[in-house]
């Protein structure tokens, strides 16, 4: 392995990405591409993969980690879920969308791209974290 050549700071976006049962299936079946076609994240990696700050890696751009995942939670009486009834817990399919912005990045690209992603979320209260911390990336020769 190469020397580190350097270190980058970024901050990382995480976005819970509801999946259709169908989407889950198949890429629990090993089916990577069936992320492409489901709606929600379809939506998502679009809004990523756009010119914007977030993945951008210089030479590689709309950079995402998926990893699959479940989210429970219990609607409430006050709640207009997308997915449960009130009072009864439910269990969501779920894609985690891992990216990463350059600690250099512009403000306010990066506060209107986290806000594209938050509209296009079908969720009445989205999750997507956005870690102020910066995190180092390594880079080699």
């Amino acid at each position: 392995m190469g020397e580190v050549k350097s270190v980058r700071r970024a901050r990382k976006v995480r976005v819970h990405c509801p999946l259709a049962q169908s989407t889950f299936a198949a890429l629990m079946g090993g089916d990577a591409q069936a992320i492409e076609d489901d709606p929600t994240a379809a939506k998502m990696l679009a809004i990523i993969r756009a010119d914007n700050p977030l993945g951008d890696f210089g030479a590689y751009k709309g950079v995402v980690e998926i990893s699959l995942g479940l989210e429970s939670f219990v609607p409430t009486a006050a709640a207009a879920p997308t997915l449960g009834v009130a009072g009864t817990p439910a269990m969501s399919p779920t894609a985690i969308l891992t990216t990463y912005v350059d600690e250099g990045a512009d403000p306010e690209l990066v506060r209107m791209a986290l806000r594209q992603l938050a509209m296009a979320h079908p969720w009445e209260t989205p999750v997507i974290e956005f870690d102020e911390t910066p995190v180092q990336l390594i880079a080699r020769s």
